[in-house]
């Protein structure tokens, strides 16, 4: 294996973990500032709170939209796997 084929591949597994995790953590991200404000504006300093709603909004998105964002992944990973296996051919 090239060293340029190692990068490229460890590359493509840093864009899958981005795209399966990406929209969770970023929801969550927003559900605690969210939480963080209107404890902060209520003075109710309950550590629960937070953590029930980013678990419960981390569970929907997973339910909404776990299978496509899995899908586009690997639809995604089959097309490169492909496109790879033609560059191999081709050299």
């Amino acid at each position: 294996m090239d060293t340029t084929v190692v990068m490229s591949v460890m590359r493509d597994a840093v864009g899958v973990t981005l795209k399966l995790g990406g929209p969770m953590l970023l929801l969550s991200m927003l559900v605690g500032v969210v939480v963080a404000v209107l404890q902060a504006v209520t003075q109710i300093h309950e550590q629960t709170i937070s953590f029930a709603l980013k678990l419960i909004v981390v569970v929907l998105v997973l339910l909404v939209g776990g299978g496509f964002i899995l899908a586009g992944v690997l639809i995604a990973g089959g097309y490169q796997l492909v496109q790879r296996r033609r560059e191999e051919d081709s050299d």
